[in-house]
């Protein structure tokens, strides 16, 4: 799979439909598949540690999470055209996993969060297969394997915010052998439980759902200032 990189952070063009058709292909191969949201501010973030930057280059897909990254490929010429979010990538496994019968694990978010996603999830799709569910709070992390490797999962959503759960999937994707797609999904158990509203269509359809959370939440102001920094250090780049 050819990828295009800015400022040496990897992202893949691949749309919903061609990730999942990809790892339809892996699958069958047995072969294990990560997926890692990338925006600017996680960019940014590679730029100051080569190991963030290395956690995110070894994912097998790295998705277009941030409008940054489209601007980011018109600067550039690149071939990215549309945005790849986590929560709806979520979405999209979470059906394609319905469709194909593997059981699914989540992990992390609070008790109440995780459990309220799961009967969302639920409802929208009656013959899903939870393996198992795990609250964020485990310390014990010799036992969460084992508990997820008892369970039979094929897929596992991890929650625990970004870059602890790419880390955390790094560190124990060798000793779950029968989990073949491991997605970090960040705020995502949110998302589905209904705790955190999405931004409106428009705003998703424009490719501005930063701008409603920093309406929002104006707290947010100096996180939102990874994109202009951004895109100044891809058009140096050209």
């Amino acid at each position: 799979m050819m990828k295009e990189s800015y400022l040496g952070v990897n992202v893949s063009p691949l749309s919903y439909e061609g990730i999942i058709e990809d790892l339809r292909k892996r699958i069958s191969n047995g072969d294990q598949s990560t997926i890692i949201a990338v925006n600017p501010e996680k960019v940014i973030a590679a730029e100051r540690d080569p190991k963030v930057k290395e956690l995110i280059n070894s994912s097998t897909y790295q998705i277009a999470d941030g409008i940054g990254i489209l601007l980011a490929a018109k600067i550039k010429g690149g071939q990215i055209t549309s945005r790849v979010t986590g929560v709806d990538m979520m979405a999209k496994l979470l059906e394609f996993a319905t469709e194909e019968g593997h059981p699914v694990y989540f992990y992390g978010a609070k008790e109440e969060v995780v459990t309220k996603a799961i009967s969302s999830i639920q409802q929208t799709h009656p013959k899903i297969i939870i393996a198992g569910y795990t609250n964020g709070y485990e310390k014990d992390e010799d036992a969460l394997v084992e508990r997820i490797n008892d369970s039979g999962a094929k897929v596992i959503f991890v929650a625990l915010g970004s870059p602890k759960q790419e880390l955390w999937i790094q560190r124990n994707m060798g000793r779950l052998k029968n989990v073949q797609v491991f997605q970090g999904v960040g705020g995502s158990f949110d998302v589905f439980s209904g705790t955190v509203k999405r931004a409106p269509a428009l705003f998703r359809k424009l490719g501005i759902e930063w701008l409603y959370r920093l309406i929002s939440s104006p707290s947010r102001i100096k996180r939102q200032m990874n994109l202009p920094i951004f895109l100044m250090k891809v058009l140096r780049s050209r």
